[in-house]
């Protein structure tokens, strides 16, 4: 009686200030656009490894990516969990790609582990220093998760990092857009640089945006260089394209989607995305979180209806496996969604935020349509980022960062419940059966 006591007052002060966060953002003025980030030639010895970031690569493992010029430099890692004391070696495997003129580096990728929870690990690439630590996360709740999409490389984007840094948290998920270097090569490798910091200590699982599909028909594939440098656990999660996979930590199932490949019934997509679904044990994961890059609610005036098609493909399968949240890009703004399903609110549907607002040089999308949907609570066109702190089983507290004069700012905070031991599971049981199981 008493912890329920706490939570209604613990839920009534978030109410509050959420109604106050509310009413102050009708009055703020957003500070003015930033300048792309100017990156000085700062050579280093060819088997110097940059451009370091780790993401999952199954139960208890990590794959630590990075860039060496030096053809004959080894895709080895030693870690240990003291500084300068490797007890542990992994050998692992490299690709480079050629874009006309550009040719990349040696891309490593080196699988590590397997790996204790909750554990500083201390790790070097191509027994060559730097050396960097690693964070792995916890195996129970609490977790948290950063999220920013849309991150690109301006001085929003380094206030945007800053802040991320400041953070606590285990695991940073970014829906899409990452270097916007929109066919300039190189841009890759500056971008790879900005993000090392916060990448190789933390994981970061990434889903591609269509600033990463760089094609030229029938010259070059798409995205080769997001594949090429941001190798993520496909082949763990059983699917057969980089461009979409799942993930399992600390009780959540991920699941990150394609908006830029196929999704329809018939797609190799689609059948993953079903199977996957099909196999989750919500006792085990009882949070079931979704990425992709294009939003299915949006109010935006921004890429109005884009995310339509995917959303009539794949819409029903999410609602069918009681998915609780679902993080998207895009559009440059923030938006947080009550529980919808089908264009309008439900219970049992998800809860979708779009968080394409982590730093592009392309600018904020300022104007949303009037009057605002009956299924949008919360919108605002300001740079910043999200938090993800789950708590248990069933409640996770989420907020949002605006990032004002380079000082991060609350602005929209909630607590979230998952569907977990909910009505809505039970009484879709049949239903997600049935779905889930046609061919």
């Amino acid at each position: 009686m008493e912890q329920k006591l706490i939570m209604m007052v613990v839920l009534l002060v978030l109410a509050l200030a959420t109604a106050t966060a509310t009413a102050f953002t009708a009055e703020y003025v957003r500070p003015p656009p930033r300048k792309t980030l100017h990156f000085p030639w700062n050579p280093k010895p060819s088997s110097h490894p940059q451009q370091v970031h780790v993401s999952f690569a199954g139960d208890k493992h990590i794959r630590v990516t990075w860039v060496t010029n030096d053809e004959s430099s080894p895709s080895i890692v030693e870690y240990g969990i003291s500084p300068k004391n490797y007890s542990f070696k992994a050998q692992g495997e490299s690709t480079s790609y050629s874009y006309f003129l550009y040719s990349s580096g040696k891309i490593h990728h080196t699988v590590i582990g397997p790996l204790e929870d909750d554990t500083l690990y201390f790790y070097r690439c191509g027994e060559e220093d730097p050396e960097f630590q690693l964070k792995t996360p916890p195996s129970q709740f609490p977790i948290t998760f950063a999220i920013a999409g849309d991150l690109g490389q301006t001085e929003w984007t380094k206030s945007t990092l800053d802040h991320i840094e400041q953070c606590k948290y285990d695991v940073h998920l970014l829906p899409g857009d990452l270097s916007y270097a929109d066919y300039m090569q190189h841009k890759w490798d500056t971008f790879g640089d900005l993000v090392q910091p916060l990448a190789s200590s933390r994981p970061w699982m990434v889903t591609q945006g269509n600033h990463e599909k760089e094609n030229i028909p029938i010259l070059k594939d798409g995205f080769i260089s997001y594949n090429s440098r941001w190798k993520m656990p496909y082949e763990e999660s059983g699917s057969s394209s980089n461009l979409y996979y799942s993930f399992e930590v600390a009780g959540v199932h991920t699941l990150m989607l394609g908006s830029y490949t196929d999704y329809d019934k018939y797609s190799d997509q689609y059948n993953w995305l079903k199977a996957d679904l099909s196999k989750v044990d919500r006792e085990r994961t009882p949070w079931l979180v979704v990425l992709f890059h294009v939003p299915w609610y949006n109010s935006n005036n921004a890429h109005q209806g884009e995310g339509d098609e995917m959303m009539a493909a794949m819409e029903p399968l999410l609602y069918a496996a009681g998915v609780d949240i679902v993080f998207a890009g895009h559009v440059h703004a923030y938006e947080r969604s009550k529980r919808a399903y089908n264009g309008k609110s439900d219970p049992c549907g998800a809860v979708h935020i779009t968080i394409g607002d982590g730093g592009n040089r392309e600018g904020l999308a300022h104007k949303y349509r009037e009057p605002e949907p009956e299924w949008s609570i919360f919108r605002e066109a300001s740079f910043g980022h999200g938090e993800l702190m789950i708590m248990n089983s069933t409640h996770a507290l989420w907020s949002w960062h605006r990032n004002d004069d380079d000082e991060q700012v609350r602005s929209d905070q909630v607590w979230l419940t998952s569907l977990i031991g909910s009505q809505c599971l039970s009484e879709k049981s049949r239903e997600q059966r049935k779905i889930l199981s046609e061919p």
